[in-house]
């Protein structure tokens, strides 16, 4: 007998109507070549929400592919539904997968969005592959078609691009069929921009794109040249190694030793590694003047420069390795960065002009592909310094200036103050978990590391080591063992700056904050370090010293940034039109200064491998140093304090996470009644805590709220009934003996002992020891087997029910 239409549930009426549908209109590999249906598919894997679990994933009914590209998203609703049930998510998942035709269907009606002209109406049937392809590309163009032809390099099948990086380089590749020759993207940390670059180099190489025959020298057929531009030789080694899937022959590392040997550059490859400073050294005329070796190149010789980090220094209108972007003008420039637009890197957009694709930190997050964070306050009576005649001091200090953090370390240093830091924070850590520590200059990170090794549990005396510009060839050695996830040592890194940025090791579960960050970009480059996903890494946690929330506060955390106060626009147009407050083009009006180094755009982050900060010797001779009084020393003291990420991206205090937790619980229950009779059953109170899960609210964190109301020993509905309604809390012990003659009634004396067995698991071990699934290991633990269990117990089914029962008694 025939099931009747409207009897159809979502599955079925995908896989009866919609699926029917999309064959009729030729979609399907075996039907168009080239095309194809994604199905159920999963473009974000979930918030990290704690204990190794995830909130909501978007998943979209199906995706259309056809020649590599994602053309449309349907969203299916049950037949009995209306189409139009499914609109707004098919609208919001096109927009995150950067697509624009989407459709609401029930199976019988198809409802079709264009979501470049806003036009939207029911429609007959489905397009072809085709049809598809012409209608979001009505222009045909020669090299979308050859890009389209290419794969992604897929590592025999182990990498999928995730659907930002999908949208970066089709964004990317668009800008480049489009004609633009100066192209950004702005993706956060750990984020895959390495990865993206590749992909965009592999189908440009494959393509034989060039930029001779991109501007129309049809005759001109060879393959791409194409050059990768970082600013440290860590950053350039880890690209050669990401495009390993180039033939060997075809790849090159340009550094000096290798100029020098050949004397001259090497010319015979396809895809080329370097740094600016290689580039911008070579051999000096009779005047002494250098003549840098990227001038050995003809200004045409590669077809596509990637820039990484590029706000760091090519884009930089002052900076000298602008040098060598402007020589290869001719090139195809992609920058890749990590920051928004920002008064410190406004050079970098005049430049580039706007990110042609955006991914911010916030996103990644959200979406489950960053790790979130917590952030530890530390304040101490000693974070700043004025005189005292009962110190002693070595060296040459003003008496009555107050020293702040920005100058302790610098000018001065006191040793106990740091050792108090180093002795606080390991023993706030888990010392078997990797981590980088940010000193404030290469011989404080010097004095941290031994500090370190002196307050260590572990035997290994490279448990914690120094990674700076100074340290050469063996910092770089430890810094790769680090990298290792295979190895445990070295667990610690101190450093100045040299690690803020590029490097990239996946296990790091703390940062320690121990010098100023006055850049937004460079704090976001430090939180960086830690946000790289990692198996069972929950979260990572930011040990604070120096105030650096404070940039938190700052608008430009995460989201747009304030409309230009001179042109009115977001995207500051004031480079390409006269200012109209000093009426120059571009605009001269003097930016803001950094406070630090006095430039702009600020210099502070800038370390290079071969360009050293400052010389051990010069610090030593500069540096004054101050031994505290005994009485001091036994006075420091530190405030901690635990920060929340709320779900905007930045921290909120304890108390300010509490009121939201208050304010929220009302979604899941109405009175103290229904919270009641929702916990004294095992899968109506699992079906609670998964909620408030997918809310962010997971059992670690509930623990924490827990602490904050002083019940850690209570069970959960205390924690819960005390926040929503006030209730007095009491610890799981206590409900119990409150509740026991009510529990026992009823049972005999086996019954009876084994009830006293789960409640002993119970009172030690947490709510979670009356989960359902939990009864089994119960009889396990305490008889073996079900067969094992004494008669006086009953059948299994009676087990199951008093294990029910005394639960409903125990929540009365």
């Amino acid at each position: 007998m025939t099931q009747p239409e409207f009897d159809r549930n979502e599955a079925e009426t995908r896989a009866e109507l919609i699926d029917s549908a999309l064959k009729v209109a030729q979609w399907g590999h075996d039907l168009t070549a080239n095309s194809r249906v994604r199905r159920e598919y999963y473009f974000t894997q979930g918030k990290l929400i704690g204990g190794n679990q995830r909130g909501n994933v978007n998943q979209a009914d199906y995706v259309l592919v056809y020649r590599g590209q994602q053309l449309a998203v349907i969203e299916a609703k049950r037949v009995r539904l209306s189409a139009n049930e499914g609109v707004a998510q098919a609208k919001r998942y096109a927009e995150r997968l950067n697509i624009r035709y989407t459709y609401a269907t029930n199976g019988k009606t198809i409802y079709r969005i264009d979501m470049q002209t806003g036009q939207e109406g029911e429609i007959e049937r489905y397009p072809t592959p085709d049809e598809l392809w012409q209608a979001t590309y009505h222009k045909a163009n020669q090299w979308r078609d050859k890009f389209a032809n290419i794969d992604f390099e897929t590592k025999s099948g182990t990498w999928q691009p995730r659907y930002y990086q999908h949208n970066a380089i089709e964004a990317t590749l668009e800008a480049i069929i489009a004609g633009k020759d100066r192209i950004l993207l702005t993706l956060a940390t750990g984020t895959g921009k390495t990865a993206i670059a590749f992909q965009i180099a592999w189908k440009l190489f494959h393509s034989r794109w060039n930029i001779k025959a991109w501007r129309g020298d049809n005759q001109i057929t060879r393959p791409t040249r194409i050059l990768f531009l970082a600013d440290r030789n860590i950053l350039a080694n880890q690209a050669f190694s990401a495009f390993s899937a180039f033939d060997e022959d075809a790849m090159i590392r340009i550094d000096s030793s290798t100029i020098r040997k050949n004397r001259a550059v090497p010319k015979n490859g396809n895809v080329f590694f370097t740094i600016f400073q290689t580039f911008m050294a070579g051999k000096k005329d009779k005047n002494g003047d250098v003549s840098p070796s990227f001038g050995d190149y003809s200004a045409d010789f590669f077809d596509l420069i990637v820039i990484d980090e590029c706000h760091r220094g090519g884009a930089n209108d002052e900076g000298n390795w602008r040098k060598i972007l402007d020589y290869f003008t001719p090139a195809v420039q992609l920058g890749l960065t990590a920051t928004p637009r920002q008064e410190n890197n406004i050079n970098t957009y005049q430049y580039f002009g706007e990110a042609v694709y955006t991914y911010s930190l916030k996103e990644g997050i959200n979406d489950g592909f960053l790790t979130p964070f917590r952030i530890k306050r530390i304040a101490s009576n000693i974070d700043e310094y004025h005189y005292d005649p009962d110190d002693d001091v070595e060296g040459e200090i003003d008496k009555q200036k107050t020293y702040t953090e920005k100058e302790i370390n610098r000018s001065i240093k006191i040793e106990a103050r740091e050792r108090h830091r180093v002795k606080t924070f390991m023993q706030m850590i888990d010392q078997d978990e990797k981590t980088v520590v940010f000193c404030a200059t290469q011989v404080h990170a010097a004095a941290v590391r031994n500090l370190i090794n002196q307050f260590k549990h572990r035997t290994e005396p490279n448990y914690c080591v120094r990674v700076t510009a100074n340290d050469g060839k063996a910092g770089e050695d430890f810094l790769k063992q680090f990298q290792d996830n295979e190895r445990t040592i070295p667990t610690v890194l101190t450093t100045s700056r040299k690690l803020s940025t590029g490097v990239d090791a996946r296990n790091v579960r703390n940062i320690i904050l121990m010098r100023p960050v006055t850049s937004m970009i460079e704090f976001k480059q430090i939180i960086g370090r830690g946000t790289r996903l990692y198996d069972f890494k929950d979260y990572f946690t930011l040990y604070d010293f120096v105030k650096a929330y404070e940039h938190f506060e700052d608008k430009a955390w995460d989201g747009e940034p304030d409309p230009c106060t001179i042109c009115k626009e977001l995207a500051c147009i004031c480079a390409v039109q006269v200012c109209t407050q000093c009426q120059e083009k571009p605009c001269v009006c003097p930016p803001k200064v950094c406070q630090e180094c006095h430039k702009f755009p600020c210099r502070c982050t800038t370390e290079s491998d071969e360009i050293k900060e400052e010389t051990s010797e010069y610090l030593v001779k500069k540096v004054a140093s101050i031994t505290l009084s005994d009485g001091k020393v036994r006075q420091l003291n530190n405030v901690i304090s635990t920060e929340f990420i709320g779900e905007n991206g930045k921290p909120i205090t304890p108390e300010a996470y509490l009121k939201q937790f208050y304010n929220d619980l009302p979604t899941f229950f109405n009175d103290e009644d229904q919270l009641r009779h929702i916990w004294s059953q095992p899968e109506t109170r699992q079906q609670l805590l998964v909620g408030l899960q997918e809310k962010g609210y997971s059992h670690a964190q509930l623990h924490v709220l827990a602490k904050m109301i002083r019940a850690t020993k209570s069970d959960l509905f205390d924690v819960l009934a005390h926040i929503a309604y006030a209730l007095p809390t009491k610890t799981r012990q206590e409900r119990i003996q409150s509740r026991k003659k009510a529990i026992y009634k009823g049972y005999n004396t086996q019954q009876r002992e084994f009830i006293d067995f789960i409640l002993g698991h119970y009172i030690d071990n947490g709510v979670n020891e009356l989960a359902q699934e939990k009864l089994k290991v119960l009889i396990s633990l305490k008889y073996q087997t079900v067969r094992d269990m004494p008669a006086e117990l009953g059948k299994v089914v009676g087990v199951r029910n008093l294990f029910h029962e005394i639960q409903q008694r125990l929540y009365q």
